[in-house]
């Protein structure tokens, strides 16, 4: 006695043959939606961070040397530079828990 491995594709071919009818075409899958890597995404999202912070201090450089009197403004290119800057470092501390624990496995 042999067994043969079982497919799908066989498997519905021998059925439809059974059943006389002509196997029906194999539906395609959906093309899956290839978006930037997860690399691409981290790196962007420093960059967005770092680019804040850059903007923050050129409007503080801006208001302390007189060119803006817009002192609102200033305070909230800060505050979006610190909540980045505080996103960033909590995302950091997550992975470097995660791979800590990865790494404290028994194998």
């Amino acid at each position: 006695m042999t067994i043969s491995g079982v497919s799908g594709a066989g498997s519905l071919a021998a059925l439809a043959a059974q059943a006389g009818r002509a196997p029906q075409q194999a539906q395609q899958a959906p093309q899956q939606y290839q978006g930037p890597s997860f690399s691409e995404r981290m790196n962007g999202a420093i960059e967005q961070v770092a680019d804040a912070q850059r903007t923050a201090s050129e409007s503080a450089k801006a208001y302390e040397t007189g060119a803006t009197d817009d002192l609102a403004a200033v305070m909230i290119d800060q505050q979006v530079s610190s909540l980045g800057f505080q996103m960033t470092l909590s995302v950091r501390n997550k992975a470097l828990t995660a791979y800590r624990d990865i790494m404290n496995m028994p194998v």
